[in-house]
């Protein structure tokens, strides 16, 4: 049986880039799930309210509605236990936690300050109004004055990232020899910025580049073909 997961989509159908979604992405092709994935906007929250909430990712799997991209690892990996395993045991599981608070409360509104005046120009006419709106009463100020200290907040980035810059040093991802749902969390976060801004956010001589380059390898390039912003 196929599932079907709602993802977020810009204009193009075809590009699609929400951090959450995408670390609910690999997850799934982790697990050797299928997957039909359905392309979602912010201003369709009909489309999802069966689900009780009115973002995505939402997975369908059967009479199954889950949603929250952590609510749905844990349910992947405790649903589906003889496929590749997302945490490896209960104690990685809570250190993938750690990285998800980490991830949400540090790298995300350090990319936010680069990328939020980007996402507009990808977006469908009818979510414009609705983002731009809801994001700047949010911010306190426009998109644009947000995201205007280039320089600065690209530095700020690079100061976020020195944990994970520090660890890829030495392993080839988070979870060892092999990825996990913790890489997958943090992939999700940079692939969010390379999908929905055209800007270089890293070095090339940045071990975090590489990992994420290793990242964006995997699954027959996944990642690496997915549309993005520059292409549009």
């Amino acid at each position: 049986m196929i599932l079907r997961m709602y993802d977020l989509a810009a204009a193009d159908p075809l590009l699609r880039f929400s951090p959450y979604c995408w670390r609910t992405k690999m997850a799934l092709t982790h697990k050797v799930l299928a997957v039909e994935t359905v392309p979602w906007r912010f201003t369709e929250k009909q489309a999802i309210a069966f689900s009780g909430q009115g973002r995505v990712p939402v997975l369908v799997d059967g009479e199954k509605v889950i949603h929250d991209s952590w609510e749905i690892a844990c349910y992947l990996e405790d649903a589906y236990p003889d496929r590749p395993a997302l945490f490896g045991s209960v104690d990685a599981r809570g250190g993938a936690l750690f990285i998800k608070r980490w991830a949400e409360g540090q790298l995300h509104p350090a990319l936010v300050r680069l990328i939020i005046a980007d996402i507009v120009k990808i977006l469908h006419a009818d979510d414009l109004g609705y983002f731009r709106e809801s994001r700047e009463a949010a911010l306190g100020a426009t998109l644009e004055d947000y995201s205007a200290a280039k320089a600065e907040n690209l530095k700020h980035l690079h100061a976020v990232l020195t944990p994970l810059r520090l660890t890829v040093k030495d392993v080839a991802f988070l979870g060892g020899d092999e990825p996990a749902y913790a890489d997958y969390i943090v992939f999700g976060a940079l692939q969010w910025a390379r999908c929905a801004s055209p800007q270089n956010l890293l070095d090339d001589d940045d071990p975090v580049a590489a990992w994420f380059g290793r990242l964006l390898d995997l699954y027959d390039g996944l990642g690496a073909k997915a549309p993005c912003a520059a292409a549009v």
